[in-house]
């Protein structure tokens, strides 16, 4: 029954890459425009760059993405579970109720300006627009929690430990995979215009220096490899979901 799961699983992704570049080829032929070339010459050309510069732009930008992600998840989960008590909620959902709407994009000069071109302001970056996208998520979820559940278990003599280690982090868990989804997408869109900024390294400076030589090859080149990076980020997160949240598969 797993296999033919598994293997229902990759039909569906093998049908839907055949459907997007049958879109792909037909659009270019209709466009017929050298800003949208074949997807087969942009193959030949991610093959090229991966003989060349791709493997080092793919790694850096991987780094970037999965350091800030890390670094998001490490203070937006606290933040999410500890909402769960009233009081603390109160406290703190006014901070995220003022601060999430500002697009905080607009803020890396002053990011590279104070930590400099390199690592440290793209990753801070991103890990601030990811952590507020998260500690919304996981604060939600850790709102929606049955109280009937804790005043059970406190009938049983539990303390307050034994509520978020048995009720509370449970509960928000599944909701933390959502929320890492959700911020994904979001860090792998922040990371190509952080580096399209003041660098010469990852795969949104590769797009845009491919951008600035009309070269549209290795400028889809560096698209894809950005999408497969995406791809694999949420393969890895499934993955994981299931060994850790395994109730939610038994069915």
């Amino acid at each position: 029954m797993q296999r033919d799961k598994k293997q229902y699983k990759i039909k569906s992704y093998l049908i839907s890459i055949v459907i997007l570049i049958t879109i792909w080829e037909s659009l270019s032929i209709v466009i017929s425009s050298p800003a949208l070339p074949n997807p087969y010459v942009v193959l030949y050309s991610f093959v090229e760059h991966l003989r060349t510069d791709l493997p080092k732009h793919f790694l850096i930008s991987g780094v970037r993405v999965l350091c800030a992600l890390a670094l998001a998840l490490s203070l937006s989960l606290p933040l999410g579970i500890l909402s769960y008590k009233e009081k603390t909620d109160k406290f703190t959902a006014p901070f995220l109720y003022i601060l999430y709407p500002i697009p905080q994009i607009v803020l890396l000069p002053l990011f590279i300006i104070l930590f400099g071109i390199g690592n440290l302001s793209k990753i801070l970056l991103i890990s601030l627009i990811t952590f507020f996208q998260m500690w919304m998520t996981i604060r939600d979820a850790a709102k929606e929690i049955n109280k009937s559940y804790v005043y059970s278990l406190l009938s049983l003599g539990a303390n307050g430990w034994h509520v978020y280690k048995h009720v509370v982090f449970p509960f928000v868990l599944p909701k933390v995979f959502t929320g890492l989804r959700i911020s994904i997408g979001t860090a792998i869109a922040i990371l190509f215009f952080v580096e399209s900024f003041a660098t010469n390294r990852g795969l949104g400076y590769m797009i845009m220096e491919a951008w600035s030589k009309a070269d549209y090859a290795s400028l889809y080149a560096g698209m894809v490899a950005m999408a497969l990076m995406g791809f694999g980020l949420y393969i890895i997160l499934e993955i994981i979901e299931k060994k850790v949240c395994r109730w939610l598969y038994l069915a």
